[in-house]
């Protein structure tokens, strides 16, 4: 009767995740999406050079988006979340102190002038991916697929190099279970 209730209700047993697994997998998971975005990238780059029959082919102008996301994904990821907010935390009014609250707030907002560089990369690479798909391969009418593939792949890379900064973001700026933010 007791190995019965040591063990629960279901037959095996569940537990729920802590955040450090779920920190743990969300690194993994953007893991596994940055190196779909590459690997998308680098097929179209390897058919464009050893199996496409048309005329188009992967240039340097291709690799701009790619080059542009990867940078901004490591720019954002970079940044520390306690960095950001080390200004706002330190003193709600506008007056510095004697405290050295003009150097908190200092170091807060070249923190998020670098993290608006970043994600700026990061949109100019997903956006110049897609500038690159319409005016190479649609506007040119290159509409069979082996030929737009290599247009559909670059965005879709990129798309996933996008969604993997995000994804490692979240997960690097997780708050423990232990830790506590106090602010008054």
């Amino acid at each position: 009767m007791d190995l019965e209730q040591e063990r629960g209700i279901f037959r095996f047993p569940f537990k729920f995740p802590t955040s450090a697994g779920i920190r743990r997998l969300c690194v993994y998971f953007s893991g596994i999406l940055y190196a779909v975005g590459f690997w998308l990238f680098l097929d179209a780059v390897i058919y464009s050079k050893h199996a496409n029959a048309s005329d188009v082919h992967v240039t340097f102008v291709d690799w701009i988006p790619f080059l542009c996301s990867t940078f901004g994904t490591m720019i954002v990821n970079s940044i520390e979340k306690n960095r950001l907010l080390q200004g706002a935390l330190s003193s709600g009014s506008g007056i510095t102190s004697l405290g050295g609250d003009s150097l908190d707030s200092s170091v807060a907002w070249q923190a998020r002038v670098v993290l608006f560089f970043g994600f700026a990369l990061l949109a100019g690479g997903l956006s110049g991916s897609i500038v690159v798909l319409i005016i190479k391969f649609l506007v040119k009418n290159y509409n069979t697929y082996p030929t737009v593939g290599m247009g559909i792949n670059n965005v879709l890379g990129n798309f996933c190099i996008v969604l993997s900064c995000i994804v490692l973001w979240i997960a690097q700026n997780m708050e423990d279970e232990y830790s506590y933010s106090l602010t008054l």
